[in-house]
């Protein structure tokens, strides 16, 4: 009895620490069995651990901080080390800090900034009876209801990525990202059409419409699945198997898999070892297939770019299974970073009133295998190469050629779909100044048949010496000049062709400088008279006013980067004063003034002027920009410095504040410039400033002439209308634009137009300059040879 009494006990201890330790254990199972998220449950920026795990901790959902201040709410692999993304809901807007993204007690799924605006949300059916959301370890997000069916997954809205397990129906979409370090969407899209043909297109960017398709499936499907056992396969309605598009032997307990449409344009299967094998590296491979072959080859684009971006080239590595984009000698990239924006010309192209007698000046950099398809614009045939070389050099308008005889096929500038293969018999001559012949050739595509020419350097440097002599007596003999003698010789000057008036010349021209046509960022416009050529005409003349060491800088950089340009919607600078104390520049004559007066004055242009007007200045901006021979970047757009001539054609004037683009740079950092109201916010960030600050202005420009009125009206009898740029958006979020041109009748009857032209200034105007688009995207939104997508909100 007393061994029994001590066993009973001991028995039941026992008993309870076995029940205690299985209800441990259950409780511990069911903690990494249930992961749901529950109704209030929130993410921030700032939470030490800002995302929600998958049960086995592979996939995780939450912030990924990829700029200074932008974070991605995405899905990405947990256990890999990079943490590589599969999904975003933000891509094209990244929230900022503070932002929070919450499962709200009445079941919305949102993504508020600091500030408690909307920047994504879920969009769940109405009436769904939202329970939960949880992360589930086939890297699916979900938002559940009480039945646990699915009220929306981010399977059903993939973004550039598919998993083991995802489908692709009808109308689903790829978007490939910018860059490697750009997330936001690219130029390249895989879409099962409703007619149910996979295709794979390029797209332009700011755009959702597809443009030229360069993959057929080439077999109907109903379905595009990504099976747990690695294989990636067209299926049709009754689930049988059409065509395969990857398959692998590697289980997927073992390794990681995901099919991706790269920023390259190319759809490629990858693999990630789980646990370390000697076989494998730690890093993602791609399967030796991909989609298409050689994208260099497959895609031709009659209106694009081709696979790489303009002016430039693409080869095609068939170990690597990767493209690669080069720039012809005497190009550059727009940026380094962004490779398939294209190239840019490092030297200023051939003047068509002087294209004959610069025939000398220019030659031919020769790339073998090689072609650049849809740039021609004219075919010589028969040809021989030196024949076709002769009319290229003639024609200001030829900036390459494609030649095998007989045929001669000459290419405008920008050249287009670029590529360079073994396969290719195509010789290609990209024209260039021979200032350029003593650039290292790159990449052993391109030869140059061209020696240095010893005799001119040596005897440009004789001339040289003489000038240095000449110019020392001649800066002696200026010191000791009685400061009272003014020179009336007229001098062109040697590097811009410019005319050098003396003061005196000036004074008289402006009648003592009585009459003001206006006022600028650095001084005050006079109208005068001046004979030119021979004829006496209206100038325009600028007195730089407060001129100190730094002012005058800024005299010589406007005389160097306005001396240069020459177009239609930039106003000529006809030559300039330099003497003592006296900085002044001289225009062209705008018989018309500035567009203030007829944006905001009693004289009111009708809108198919203003739409000119818009549609002028952006031509101007991307001559600045991109067609100079260095880039220039305005920094001051704004109805004062749009002139009009006689014929109401916009202008662009005012270069004082232009910052010179150096060669190869694409960004520079300067002190704000600008004014109140046009100025982009990152001047206030000690960001990089870009051309995009220009865009920013423009876009603020073009809601003016859109709607007649001034960007901030304080005035304003609706406290909602005092900002354009606030109340134009809330206009085109609710649908009434038409709020924004009620009093134009002749706009009223355009409101297609209407729409694309602020839906363009919206995208100008976003706070993220990378999102903005390039003056040359603007141009062909407003002509309407490139659709636009629906712009976020600017302030978001």
């Amino acid at each position: 009895m007393h061994e029994m009494a001590i066993a009973i006990p001991y028995s039941s201890s026992f008993l309870s620490l076995l029940l205690f330790s299985l209800l441990l254990l259950f409780e511990s199972t069911n903690a990494q069995t249930n992961t749901n998220i529950s109704l209030g449950s929130s993410l921030t920026t700032q939470d030490k651990k800002p995302f929600w795990a998958s049960p086995s901790g592979e996939f995780a959902f939450g912030f990924q901080n990829i700029e200074p201040d932008g974070f991605l709410l995405a899905i990405w692999f947990d256990k890999i080390p990079d943490k590589t993304i599969v999904w975003s809901a933000n891509r094209n807007n990244l929230a900022g800090k503070g932002s929070k993204v919450e499962l709200t007690t009445d079941g919305r799924f949102i993504l508020n900034d600091s500030g408690g605006n909307t920047v994504w949300y879920a969009k769940i059916p109405a009436g769904s009876r939202v329970s939960y959301a949880s992360m589930l370890d086939t890297g699916n997000f979900v938002v559940a209801n009480s039945d646990s069916a699915h009220s929306w997954e981010s399977f059903d809205k993939p973004t550039d990525t598919i998993l083991p397990k995802q489908t692709l129906g009808p109308g689903s979409i790829l978007f490939s990202r910018r860059n490697a370090a750009n997330y936001s969407r690219g130029r390249f899209l895989l879409t099962l059409q409703d007619d149910k043909n996979l295709i794979l297109y390029t797209t332009f960017l700011y755009a959702e419409d597809p443009n030229s398709r360069y993959w057929v499936a080439e077999t109907k499907c109903n379905q595009v699945i990504f099976n747990q056992s690695g294989s990636v396969y067209l299926t049709a309605s009754n689930g049988s198997i059409l065509k395969m598009l990857f398959t692998s032997d590697l289980s997927t307990r073992d390794f990681y898999q995901r099919a991706t449409l790269d920023y390259d344009g190319v759809f490629r299967y990858y693999v990630y070892p789980k646990f370390r094998n000697a076989q494998w590296p730690e890093a993602w491979s791609a399967l030796p297939k991909v989609i298409p072959s050689n994208i260099c080859l497959d895609l031709m684009e009659d209106n694009g770019s081709g696979a790489c971006g303009l002016n430039s080239y693409c080869t095609y590595d068939s170990i690597g299974n990767k493209p690669t984009c080069h720039c012809p000698n005497g190009y550059s990239f727009f940026d380094a970073n962004d490779v398939q924006r294209g190239c840019k010309r490092d030297f200023s192209p051939q003047n068509c009133s002087q294209a004959m007698s610069e025939i000398d000046q220019f030659d031919f950099l020769e790339m073998e295998n090689s072609d650049w398809i849809a740039a021609d614009y004219e075919t010589l045939n028969p040809a021989t190469e030196d024949s076709c070389r002769q009319a290229c050099l003639a024609d200001c308008l030829c900036a390459a050629i494609v030649h095998q005889f007989p045929n001669c096929y000459k290419k405008r500038y920008p050249l287009s779909n670029g590529r360079s293969h073994q396969s290719i018999s195509w010789k290609s001559l990209i024209k260039t100044r021979k200032e350029n012949a003593t650039f290292q050739l790159g990449d052993g595509d391109c030869k140059k048949k061209h020696r240095i020419p010893w005799n001119l350097i040596l005897t440009g440097l004789v001339l040289l010496c003489c000038s240095v002599l000449l110019n020392f007596f001649l800066a002696l003999s200026a010191i000791f000049r009685p400061t009272n003698r003014k020179s009336k010789t007229r001098v062109v000057d040697q590097h811009q062709g410019l005319q050098l008036f003396s003061y005196e010349e000036l004074n008289m021209a402006t009648n003592g400088f009585k009459e003001k046509l206006g006022r600028g960022a650095a001084g005050t416009v006079f109208k005068g008279v001046l004979t030119l050529d021979g004829i006496e005409k209206y100038v325009a003349v600028k007195r730089l006013e407060n001129m100190v060491t730094e002012n005058d800088a800024e005299f010589q950089a406007e005389v160097n980067s306005i001396g240069r340009t020459n177009h239609r919607n930039v106003v000529q600078l006809l030559g300039f004063c330099n003497e003592a104390q006296h900085r002044l520049l001289v225009y062209e004559f705008m018989m018309n003034g500035s567009l203030e007066n007829f944006l905001f004055g009693d004289s009111r242009l009708n809108w198919s002027q203003r739409m000119q007007i818009a549609l002028g200045t952006a031509r101007g901006l991307l001559y600045l920009h991109e067609e100079c021979s260095n880039s220039i970047i305005h920094c001051d757009i704004k109805p004062q410095n749009i002139l009009l001539d006689d014929s109401f054609t916009a202008r662009i004037s005012d270069f004082g504040l232009a910052k010179i683009l150096k060669i190869n740079r694409t960004q520079t950092t300067t002190a704000i410039r600008g004014t109140k109201g046009y100025v982009a916010p990152e001047w206030f960030r000690h960001m990089p400033v870009t051309a995009k600050v220009d865009v920013y202005s423009y876009g603020i420009l073009l809601l003016e002439l859109v709607c007649g009125r001034k960007s901030f009206e304080a005035e304003a009898e609706d406290q909602n209308r005092m900002v354009l740029t606030d109340w134009a958006y809330d206009c085109y979020s609710e649908t009434k634009l038409h709020l924004l041109v009620e009093n134009d009748e002749e706009a009223m009857n355009d409101m297609k137009r209407v729409e694309k032209y602020v839906m363009t200034a919206i995208w100008c105007i976003q706070e993220d300059p990378s999102l903005r688009p390039a003056m040359k995207e603007v141009i062909q939104i407003l002509e309407g040879t490139l659709s636009i997508s629906a712009p976020p909100d600017p302030s978001s």
